[in-house]
């Protein structure tokens, strides 16, 4: 039973970072630059908000058999509370430090209506903080030294970045038609 648990533990932690990937990289789609338009926008800030929940299912998968299997020994205060685990601390403890910032961002996100949007704005910019830090979590601690799933790990991260990159460097329609009006003389 217990190599079943660790065995599960590993596949939903693969899977959550997959998804987390994901989904940073489809809110980047949908936030400010480049941003699709009219149908396409839609589908894709459904496809943001869907594999959300898909990821968040199966990285409460992972937390549960992470703490359940008696491998090694992760307690339910070390899933919630960053940097008390006695095992692996370090690694442990970013794993749920990306947990606690991931549930600062849905909190929000699901009293979006009720919130103001700088407020909303500012924590999901969080997003930027903790999905590299999962991936840390994931590299130092989930891969398990199967190349597979080191692998699957680093090209999330090489998905992340690029799509930082993009993010970055990509202009925004509205700046730059503002920048250019404002570069015209006026007489």
């Amino acid at each position: 039973m217990n190599e079943i648990l660790w065995y599960s533990s590993r596949a939903t932690g693969i899977a959550s970072i997959v998804l987390l990937t994901a989904v940073l990289a489809l809110g980047m789609v949908t936030s400010g630059r480049r941003r699709t338009q009219g149908d396409r926008a839609t589908v894709v800030m459904a496809l943001h908000r869907w594999l959300s929940l898909g990821m968040l299912t199966f990285l409460l998968a992972h937390i549960a058999t992470a703490v359940a299997e008696t491998y090694v020994s992760i307690d339910l205060v070390s899933a919630l509370v960053p940097f008390t685990s006695g095992y692996a601390t370090v690694w442990v403890g970013l794993g749920t430090l990306a947990c606690d910032l991931l549930l600062a961002i849905g909190v929000t996100s699901w009293f979006r209506p009720r919130i103001k949007e700088p407020t909303w704005k500012a924590v999901h910019l969080l997003s930027y903080a903790m999905w590299p830090i999962a991936v840390v979590h994931g590299l130092a601690l989930g891969t398990s030294g199967e190349p597979v799933l080191r692998g699957i790990t680093v090209l999330c991260g090489a998905v992340g970045l690029g799509f930082a990159g993009w993010r970055v460097v990509t202009s925004h329609q509205d700046r730059d038609r503002r920048e250019a009006v404002l570069a015209q003389e006026w007489s």
